[in-house]
């Protein structure tokens, strides 16, 4: 080869090293990317996107983690490719799930691993493009032209407005503060409710849509899964702005619910998974103000939103099962500013009368205690209800503790000056709680012959009717057959566990009717105040549990605990019950396979909406339980429905998709088919 072939021949390979090499470092970062992606899409709704598990899903790193699986990924792999995600169907294939094992194993610095024996993926082709066809369908090509626009004649709500709302509004997130889920609207009534048609429909984004619309003077502010909120002509389905809230991706947890935001003056709040609070100008969508309440690293985030009382910005927050010396709080914020005025500890910390209700449990480790709902306020008394969760790590015996320490302030009541965060009364429905059998969900108030009432249910099905005024407990009601105490005072409102519950070990298993998704979940009863019935949504579902080792060192902690979620013997899984809220007694109930997916919503004119699993959107008859109207949607039927008026028209508005729940109902009810996402909201109007 002559002297100028030899420099061609050179300069050829010296090219091609130019164009290779890069792209194979970016095919290596790609594959090693690729397990986040695939673990992120199919596995992070419910473990978390930080792999530290949730109420759905255990946590894949740490030392307990390692521990378990160590030079067992063999087993880890088959249980993985065989029960993940629930409801899969075999969808991912082996080379996809060797790729989200390789990414677990990583995150726990898990070195040297051989998968390659571990699964046989020769039979899968795997076919490389050297061409980009990206030029055909790129993501910037595919991006809305849409811009924001700015809503015209806006009026500031004022907070009279907001405690006693307009009858065509719903600007709380169960309308009112009173958390009723009621609308004093008529016009769509039992005669005509037949007629009840499509008006709109909008897509919204993925994930777990537990939402609650707001609509004032016309407007829709409506929450999305992944922090994005848009303002819409309720009218019509018009979209007037959006914003989305550039969140830290490993903050997002349970597949993103948000299940209210709030609205004051011209702003909506929203509180969001990376445990901040923002306000935005309700007029145009922009960011007006943003406060960080705590640090998302360290398990804090949001799945409910703030409520305002007495024009202050009260919410509570999620992610406190691990040990952190912060403890879980709830704080008070100036809308105009954003400012913390003050925070509350829902933990009875060492300086606390209540202390030792934890034993000798050093702070620390003294965790749960969490708000998953958002909280109820009383604008004549100005007091502030919210309920709390239970201790974690779940069982007792996982975090060094028996039921017999009660825990303060877990699985409560609390009463709160929404000015001072001063908790002037707390009544602990459970204490010792060790099943996951919180009593967190909502409050509502009642009034009846001139006193005040509060009533909540928690997930062992017990109605609990407090006296809002003084926290003295007044009455309480079974609402399904449950096996969990082993006595239950309805004199003085005290539960006693079974005994083998309260002497469990870790390792231990024990069973558990209702199970940990209850009972009574987050989908929220509603109160017709007209005819004094609470409607009430159930799962008649059962578990086994038990309790498991956890790392005792700060960070670590968690939900310590493993579970099958099974049918209860002889019954369907779906249930709502109608209850008289003075005295408790039951009037009506219906059962079905399709467990109810989202809360009730009454009505003036005596009709409950409510929606399914099984895409069925139902109308009930509110005095008797008649089945008076129902539609199939596109997916299951999710959220809080809501009824608003414009122009005397009267609307319907519900959402759909699925969510995180899919770990249970496609355990649950395989027969009934569940499409993947789907996630929209129908507006509904009379013909």
């Amino acid at each position: 080869m002559n002297r100028s072939k030899k420099k061609f021949f050179f300069i050829f390979l010296t090219c091609l090293s130019f164009i290779f090499t890069p792209l194979l470092v970016l095919a290596e970062k790609n594959n090693k990317k690729n397990g986040e992606i695939l673990y992120a899409e199919n596995c992070a709704e419910c473990h978390s996107l930080s792999l530290r598990g949730s109420s759905h899903g255990n946590e894949l790193i740490g030392k307990i983690f390692i521990e378990k699986w160590q030079n067992k990924f063999e087993l880890l792999f088959s249980v993985i490719a065989n029960t993940m995600p629930p409801g899969n169907n075999h969808k991912i294939s082996n080379s996809d799930y060797l790729e989200i094992l390789s990414y677990i194993l990583d995150k726990n610095n898990i070195k040297d691993i051989n998968l390659t024996n571990i699964v046989d993926t020769s039979d899968e082709e795997e076919w490389v493009s050297f061409s980009d066809p990206s030029t055909i369908d790129r993501p910037e090509d595919r991006k809305s032209l849409f811009e924001n626009k700015k809503l015209k004649n806006y009026n500031n709500l004022s907070i009279d407005a907001v405690n006693y709302p307009d009858p065509n509004d719903w600007t709380s997130w169960r309308r009112s503060p009173l958390s009723h889920g009621f609308t004093p609207l008529t016009q769509i009534n039992k005669k005509n409710i037949s007629n009840l048609k499509l008006s709109w429909s909008l897509t919204m984004s993925e994930g777990s849509n537990q939402g609650t619309p707001l609509v004032y003077d016309g407007i829709m502010f409506l929450t999305h899964p992944d922090n994005i909120i848009q303002a819409i002509n309720a009218k019509n389905g018009e979209l007037i702005w959006e914003y989305k809230y550039n969140y830290k991706k490993g903050s997002k947890t349970l597949g993103g619910p948000t299940r209210n935001i709030a609205i004051f003056q011209n702003k909506i709040f929203l509180a969001t998974y990376d445990a901040h609070l923002i306000a935005l100008d309700a007029v145009t969508g922009k960011l007006i103000w943003k406060t960080k309440k705590a640090n998302y690293e360290d398990g804090y985030t949001h799945t409910s939103g703030p409520i305002i009382a007495d024009g202050i910005v009260i919410s509570g927050i999620n992610g406190c099962e691990r040990y952190i010396k912060d403890g879980c709080f709830i704080t008070g914020h100036d809308p105009e500013t954003g400012e913390e005025i003050w925070r509350t500890s829902t933990i009875a910390l060492p300086d606390d009368p209540n202390s030792e209700s934890w034993g000798d449990t050093p702070q620390l480790y003294r965790s749960g205690s969490d708000m998953w709902i958002a909280g109820s306020y009383d604008p004549v008394l100005n007091l502030f209800y919210i309920g709390t969760s239970q201790a974690k790590p779940w069982v007792a015996a996982s975090r060094g503790m028996t039921p017999n320490e009660a825990a303060l302030y877990t699985n409560s009541t609390l009463a709160i000056k929404p000015k001072t965060g001063e908790i002037v009364w707390y009544f602990q429905h459970i204490p010792g709680e060790t099943i996951d059998m919180e009593v967190g969900f909502e409050r509502i108030l009642i009034d009846e012959y001139e006193k005040k009432y509060l009533i909540t249910i928690g997930k062992d099905g017990i109605v609990w009717k407090l006296n809002r005024e003084s926290g003295t407990f007044v009455k309480l009601k079974d609402t399904m057959n449950q096996d969990i105490y082993s006595n239950v005072d309805k004199k003085y409102g005290r539960v006693k566990y079974r005994e083998d519950i309260i002497n469990s070990e870790i390792g231990k298993a024990f069973s558990a009717c209702p199970g940990i998704y209850g009972g009574h979940n987050w989908q929220s009863a509603s109160y017709d105040n007209i005819s004094k019935i609470i409607i009430i949504p159930l799962h008649q579902l059962c578990s086994d549990m038990i309790g498991r080792k956890v790392d005792m060192s700060e960070g670590g902690g968690g939900y310590g605990g493993d579970s099958k979620t099974y049918k209860m013997p002889n019954k369907k899984p779906g249930k709502i019950i109608a209850i008289n809220s003075q005295n408790l007694d039951e009037l009506w109930s219906h059962e079905q396979e399709a467990m109810f997916l989202t809360s009730a919503l009454t009505t003036k004119s005596g009709i409950t909406f409510i929606g399914d699993l099984d895409r069925k959107f139902k109308a009930f008859d509110t005095r008797n339980g008649d089945l008076l109207w129902e539609t199939t949607l596109n997916s299951a039927v999710h959220g809080y429905p809501i009824s608003y008026g414009i122009n005397n028209k009267q609307y319907i508005a519900v959402t759909t998709g699925m969510g995180v729940f899919r770990a249970l109902t496609s355990n649950i009810s395989p027969d009934i088919y569940q499409p993947e996402g789907g996630n929209t909201i129908y507006v509904f109007e009379l013909d």
